[in-house]
């Protein structure tokens, strides 16, 4: 597949004041159009830390969006209330403290752990969704984080490296900055074959020695020790796949860029427009069907000139200050995904219909409100999920239903061939028809 970036002529960025702007993607691109297979369908996971406002972000009633209205917190989606739709009444059974933040958000592994052994997550299913769509995708899926001056504890995501959890259970490291995001995504001077398979051969020789040293020391081990290590060679595996991946992608070359290097320094507001804005052009050039984001919220505040912590505003109820803060935090990250939003239904797919008629995107979070672990808010959109009707709030007939079935009707809308995933007990059919 060919993309043309013409950065002369048709920029889809410009450079102003130190930020950057985005403008509409243009048609350079959306690659060659009708004799192009049918698109593949991409799934996007967002997540966000310590939910929502409980009174002005929740809708109040089931219904259509045209009827019942937009909440206060809803607001700036209002313009794509056609095409969203809100589920409650979903909890995550293995959310069990409310201090574990995401670690669990999409894996629904019990985040407390057993008593006396040691916490065990599972797969999450943006890597099972990987599994099934990124296999021939330069990037099996793209995992993002933030950086977080707390490296995530009081930003509402606990442990963890990210929101992905591979088949082990392990932590996956997410891509932190818009501008290593930038330079995995784009061409660089250190592209080229030779010095790829210079970094290849070193890695691989790394590997080759923890290998033959952990082998030796794995007959001295306990059992317990033993099965720590049997992980950890699970991880190395794990490296091994990702560099085997690298060398059969090393003769196709990475687009180049459409725009300049985001700033070194770049956090909060203007980093998740950003890194929205190079997902979008990751899924439009077949570099990956798969996201993951977990989404800062410490430095989004600070950018907002909100001086109180995060973890504050998940204790607002007798603060006139602080639920004005999580009201305004509220509509700040419902403006940013409604920009997401936008950039999917204005970037064109290889066959030339919108991005966001190939997507299925997830928005929520792992609390409700303050520490509330049960009915955590789930966001719908895209039109990849066709047997997902949009424009409304559902509310499930069943209290606490296993959030793991909202999971898993999505990855079966995105043709994930799978009856079960975690603690699930079946579809979501309220979401169909």
């Amino acid at each position: 597949m060919s993309f043309h970036t013409n950065t002369t002529s048709r920029r889809s960025f410009l450079r102003l004041g130190g930020s950057v702007l985005a403008l509409p993607f243009l048609e350079t691109f959306a690659g060659a159009k009708a004799s192009q297979a049918a698109p593949a369908k991409r799934m996007i996971f967002l997540g966000g830390g310590f939910g929502f406002t409980k009174d002005t972000f929740y809708p109040k009633k089931a219904g259509r969006f045209a009827e019942i209205g937009m909440t206060e917190g809803l607001a700036p989606l209002a313009r794509h209330k056609n095409d969203i739709t809100m589920v409650s009444n979903l909890t995550n059974h293995g959310a069990t403290d409310p201090h574990g933040g995401s670690v669990s958000y999409l894996t629904g592994a019990n985040v407390a752990g057993t008593p006396g052994k040691r916490f065990h997550n599972s797969i999450s299913c943006d890597q099972l969704a990987a599994e099934h769509l990124g296999k021939d995708t330069r990037y099996s899926s793209l995992i993002l984080s933030a950086d977080e001056p707390d490296g995530g504890q009081n930003s509402g995501h606990g442990a963890g490296l990210s929101l992905a959890w591979d088949a082990s259970g392990k932590p996956m490291p997410g891509i932190n900055r818009p501008l290593d995001l930038y330079r995995q995504l784009f061409a660089n001077p250190g592209d080229s074959r030779t010095e790829l398979n210079d970094r290849l051969k070193k890695k691989q020789s790394i590997l080759d020695l923890v290998r033959i040293n952990g082998g030796n020391m794995k007959r001295t081990l306990s059992k317990s020790d033993q099965e720590k290590l049997d992980e950890y060679f699970t991880g190395v595996r794990q490296v091994e796949k990702g560099l085997e991946r690298q060398a059969k992608w090393a003769d196709i070359p990475k687009p180049k860029a459409p725009f300049d290097a985001p700033l070194e320094g770049l956090t909060g507001e203007k980093a998740i427009h950003l890194m929205y804005d190079m997902i979008i052009v990751a899924l439009q050039t077949g570099m990956t069907n798969v996201v993951s984001y977990r989404q800062p919220v410490c430095s989004l505040l600070v950018g907002m000139g909100i001086k109180l912590k995060a973890h504050s505003l998940s204790h607002y109820g007798f603060s006139e200050p602080r639920i004005v803060a999580s009201r305004e935090r509220d509509k700040k990250c419902s403006a940013l995904f409604a920009h997401f939003i936008d950039r999917l239904k204005e970037a064109k797919d290889s066959d030339g219909s919108r991005l966001f008629d190939n997507c299925i995107v997830s928005y929520g979070s792992n609390l409700r409100s303050g520490h509330e672990l049960k009915n955590v808010p789930a966001i719908i959109t895209g039109g990849g999920a066709k047997d997902i009707k949009h424009g409304r709030h559902v509310v499930l007939p069943e209290k606490d239903t296993p959030l793991a079935n909202y999971w898993l009707t999505l990855m079966q809308q995105a043709g994930v061939k799978s009856d079960r995933f975690s603690h699930s007990t079946g579809i979501v059919p309220e979401l169909l028809g």
